[in-house]
């Protein structure tokens, strides 16, 4: 399933420390509704996309380093399985 992913940052978050805390967004690209929020961290989220995906390492890469500036980073039309979705606890009817 396409996916837009949108993070923002949660909880507090010290200078130099090895993960973000984040909230995340999983909003069906195709526009329907269907938004998820779950909570997560940037280290996690990095591993998943990276294992579950088959982004390029610069578009991870961009992404890395919009999380690391504290802002809202996008990665819009992302496919992940249903799978990888369940066991974000997407559900999927």
């Amino acid at each position: 399933m396409r996916v837009n992913l949108i993070t923002q940052p949660s909880g507090r978050f010290e200078a130099g420390a090895p993960t973000i805390p984040l909230s995340l967004t999983i909003r069906p690209a195709c526009g329907l509704p269907g938004d998820y929020l779950c909570p997560t961290d940037s280290s996690a989220l990095l591993s998943l996309l990276r294992q579950e995906t088959d982004l390029p390492a610069p578009v991870l890469q961009r992404f890395e380093e919009n999380l690391r500036a504290r802002v809202s980073a996008r990665l819009l039309g992302v496919e992940l399985s249903e799978s990888v979705l369940t066991d974000i606890g997407y559900f999927i009817d």
